[in-house]
């Protein structure tokens, strides 16, 4: 009797935005298009995919994550299941800043922004309740429908660190400690023979990472 199959889950960010966002708190707020260079990152990504395929595409409605899962159009005959919950973190007043003008406006360091979302102290943002409320159940029902299989989830880097902290069990705040560029990879893997304990397979990686810049 073969072993029973795991459930892999491949959590993608989205390619490189548009110059005028970069290292700036847009979140879900704002809808931004990808960068030329993102573009490119998509197409590398898009490639790495098709050698790894998958059953099932679970994406964010977001333009930044539909363009950057537009270059698997064609290639992959997997099923395509939009998520508005898999939408990036709301960061309210936050919003349109950026990471150097945060101190001199509410007094914080960007650096922090994990903490204050775990406290619930980014004005009219969302907190890390009011995150777990909204994408633990698209966690549940991405494992329940496609238990034993493989499954490419385009989303966000906040995103990505909320599913990391709600799979692992890990608190939001030690997400900080993982890197999560624009189009990486990160696969965990549960396997029904070790008590579906997630286990991360791949970390960060970035199949773009050779392209000229």
């Amino acid at each position: 009797m073969s072993a029973p199959t795991p459930t892999r889950l491949f959590l993608l960010r989205h390619g490189e935005v548009e110059t005028r966002y970069h290292r700036v708190f847009a979140g879900g707020r704002v809808d931004m298009d990808l960068s030329p260079r993102g573009h490119e990152q998509a197409r590398a990504l898009a490639g790495w995919l098709r050698r790894h395929p998958v059953d099932a595409v679970v994406c964010s409605p977001m333009k930044r994550v539909r363009q950057t899962l537009a270059p698997l159009d064609g290639h992959c005959a997997a099923p395509l299941h939009v998520m508005h919950d898999l939408r990036e973190v709301d960061f309210g007043e936050w919003t349109g800043f950026g990471w150097s003008e945060l101190k001199d406006k509410f007094g914080v360091s960007a650096y922090d922004w994990l903490k204050h979302m775990e406290a619930g102290t980014i004005p009219n943002g969302e907190s890390a309740a009011d995150m777990r409320a909204r994408v633990g159940p698209c966690v549940q029902e991405i494992l329940r429908t496609y238990a034993g299989r493989n499954v490419a989830v385009y989303c966000h880097g906040g995103i990505v660190r909320l599913l990391l902290s709600l799979l692992l069990e890990i608190p939001l705040t030690k997400m900080g400690a993982f890197e999560i560029d624009y189009a990486s990879v990160t696969q965990v893997e549960l396997v029904p023979e070790k008590g579906h304990v997630p286990e991360v397979r791949l970390l960060n990686f970035t199949p773009w990472r050779d392209l000229p810049e």
